[in-house]
């Protein structure tokens, strides 16, 4: 392969293409159908990312939508060899990981492994790729002991991925105020927590606003989710709610959660008036006076 895509990056840079150079020419589906001798449910399926296509199926399929320039060819028959292997040789692909990760939170790592941005909402809880192994565990102390170990080094690799790949203007991390009140793990495990945020946003590392109980803006919204652009691959959506957790390809779907979340980044407390409320709260969880702040909660 020239490049390595992995599987879930490299089906979307596909099925984007396909789609998108189909629109231009002017096909629709079921012309593609009946050039290509297929079934109008193969090419619907294979443009949704259902399924993946063979590079033989490609290769006569991008002829005919119009994409013929050598280079960009080739990059998509890798593309279409790399969508159908799921035997990289990825760290999480391991045995002792791979049993705790459902396959779309193995996608969600595929795409920010390849991230060109990120941006998070949370209502209730710390991002995952942000939090503290004592946080994590404090979550996750209902998980058998094995468990919660895997998953700590887990959301252990992929902090230091997100952080080694993006600067604080491509990772927006948007948090309701329950993330910082809820005493999950005890005040000193929050403490860390927040002292772990507050020092992302200090190094440079992302950007994190608070909404504030008293905003006067519409929420709407109880569950986490990321939106995750990879070059190439366009914007992906993943969601969770504590017991549904999935990767949405939709264009129009997370279009309207790229809405939403700009909205309310708009709304929220700026960085510093956000870093300052973190000190005070971390200053009231280890029983300090409570620095000199611009703003309080």
């Amino acid at each position: 392969m020239t490049h390595g895509h992995a599987p879930a990056v490299a089906r979307r840079r596909v099925r984007r293409a396909i789609r998108d150079a189909r629109e231009r020419a002017g096909h629709t589906q079921q012309h593609v159908a009946g050039a290509m001798a297929w079934s109008l449910s193969k090419v619907m399926r294979i443009e949704s990312g259902d399924v993946t296509i063979t590079p033989n199926d490609l290769r006569p399929l991008l002829s005919y939508v119009g994409i013929d320039d050598p280079a960009e060819v080739a990059d998509l028959i890798d593309d279409a060899r790399s969508a159908r292997s799921r035997n990289r040789r990825s760290w999480y692909q391991r045995a002792e990981f791979r049993a705790h990760l459902s396959d779309s939170v193995r996608d969600l790592l595929e795409y920010e492994a390849e991230a060109a941005t990120i941006q998070s909402f949370r209502v209730f809880y710390a991002p995952a790729v942000l939090q503290t192994p004592g946080y994590t565990a404090a979550l996750l102390a209902d998980q058998a002991p094995g468990g919660v170990q895997a998953l700590i080094e887990i959301r252990r690799r992929r902090r230091a991925a997100v952080q080694a790949r993006l600067s604080g203007d491509h990772h927006l991390v948007l948090l309701d105020q329950s993330v910082f009140e809820r005493l999950i793990g005890g005040p000193a495990v929050l403490a860390e927590q927040l002292r772990e945020l507050r020092s992302v946003v200090v190094r440079g590392a992302a950007a994190i606003r608070m909404l504030p109980f008293d905003l006067d803006t519409r929420i709407a919204n109880n569950a986490g989710f990321d939106l995750i652009s990879v070059d190439g691959a366009g914007d992906v959506l993943y969601r969770e709610n504590g017991t549904v957790e999935e990767v949405v390809e939709d264009d129009s779907t997370t279009e309207q959660h790229l809405s939403h979340f700009r909205q309310l980044w708009r709304a929220a407390w700026d960085e510093a008036t956000t870093v300052d409320f973190i000190g005070c709260r971390i200053a009231t969880l280890e029983g300090r006076p409570r620095p000199v702040s611009g703003r309080t909660a």
